[in-house]
């Protein structure tokens, strides 16, 4: 099959204004630290309606360095979302903290506030609350915050919003990323997510010290800020200091002008995947498989659209999954439930941990979503899934006329 006719379950979309803005900043006098990235920080934070923006390498690096401005480490618990991408999990480790999992709300597919308030009763019972939280928006479909929020002044976490999926989004009418129910939201900017850097990510909030501290962490612990620095002799040169131990998280300037030209077309993409989603709800209204559901007090920002088989469907999941992808349609699996990974299972995690994360993973496909998908790509889609799937049986109600 020639690559013309593969469709992927997401892409990037590159127009010439965003080759030009990555040229114009490769002529310039700035490749790494330059004007372009702060100014890359201050358009998402103001989109966002947020204080501060803290550009990193990419959505773990700033998920790493949100955990370790948090305090967050040994001795200390993070919980997440199981299904997710194994980075909502790992940064806890990296900072030496032990990690555990809150099952998902079945139809939203992201945390559950009701599973989440169970655990906490349990855990402060045992003296083992979390010391940060980490509610993932599934799909661009934001969590319950408000809900999760109020958890947290009971109990006493932090939260990090893992909004990878989800810039362009809102929640209760506003962006999501303005930090009302949390004190870090991290975006990703990878090839497939709503807009891209190549790579990259950020992290918002609006607490200055917590900016600051992520700051200082993306760049080795070094500053060259006067207020940051410890008194030297004086007849030493000391124009930058090591002030803590830090990491090379830095975003590039060419990141951030692919990322700036982007994000000028962010509504744009959100409203195309949108009316892509409109376009499958009703297009496979009467396949025997369920659609995503989205929550009243949601705008998603449709980075997947994830279709689940039943008994009922006429197939499983892995024939469905293997019959599309054959046919070029490479559907992918977001996501096997964090703890079933061999890494996670070695710490003694076992198969049937959170029911409804399990649920969805033995049946949960992604099919394709992205800005630049042409109609005719998605009939085709659409087409091979009534092909394979059976037709939605409309029961009547009892007494009903013929």
């Amino acid at each position: 099959m020639s690559q013309a006719n593969i469709i992927p379950y997401g892409r990037q979309s590159i127009s010439d204004a965003d080759i030009q803005a990555v040229v114009d900043v490769l002529r310039s006098d700035f490749l790494t630290q330059g004007p372009v990235v702060p100014t890359f920080e201050q358009a998402v934070a103001s989109y966002c309606h947020a204080r501060h923006g803290v550009a990193a390498s990419n959505a773990t690096a700033a998920l790493h360095i949100a955990c370790l401005a948090l305090e967050l480490g040994p001795g200390d618990w993070l919980w997440t979302s199981p299904i997710t991408f194994v980075a909502s999990a790992n940064c806890g480790v990296y900072c030496g903290a032990q990690v555990d999992f809150v099952d998902i709300d079945p139809h939203t597919f992201n945390m559950s506030p009701v599973a989440l308030e169970k655990k906490l009763i349990a855990a402060k019972l045992q003296g083992k609350l979390p010391k940060v939280v980490v509610p993932v928006q599934m799909c661009g479909q934001p969590c319950d915050m408000a809900a999760i929020y109020a958890l947290s002044i009971k109990y006493g976490f932090k939260i990090i919003e893992d909004a990878s999926h989800a810039i362009g989004a809102k929640y209760k009418g506003e962006p999501v990323g303005n930090c009302k129910y949390s004190d870090i939201t991290v975006f990703s900017f990878h090839p497939v997510k709503i807009i891209t850097t190549a790579e990259g990510g950020m992290a918002l909030t609006n607490q200055a010290a917590l900016a600051q501290k992520m700051n200082l962490l993306r760049s080795h612990g070094i500053s060259s800020t006067s207020t940051d620095l410890e008194p030297r002799p004086a007849d030493e040169i000391w124009n930058y200091q090591q002030i803590d131990l830090g990491f090379n998280y830095r975003m590039t300037e060419l990141q951030a002008a692919l990322g700036l030209s982007q994000l000028q077309k962010l509504d744009q993409f959100v409203a195309t995947r949108k009316a892509i989603a409109s376009y499958y709800d009703h297009a496979l209204s009467g396949v025997d498989i369920q659609t995503p559901w989205q929550h009243p007090d949601a705008l998603s920002s449709f980075h997947l659209y994830p279709i689940q088989v039943s008994a009922t469907s006429g197939i499983s999941q892995q024939a469905l999954y293997q019959a599309l992808t054959h046919a070029g349609v490479l559907v992918n699996l977001h996501y096997i439930p964090v703890y079933r990974q061999p890494y996670y299972a070695r710490l003694g995690f076992k198969p049937g941990y959170c029911p409804h994360a399990e649920d969805y993973f033995k049946s949960s496909i992604s099919i394709p979503v992205y800005a630049s998908m042409t109609e005719a790509q998605q009939r085709r889609v659409i087409e091979l899934i009534q092909s394979l799937c059976h037709v939605k049986v409309v029961k009547r109600a009892v007494g009903a006329g013929s």
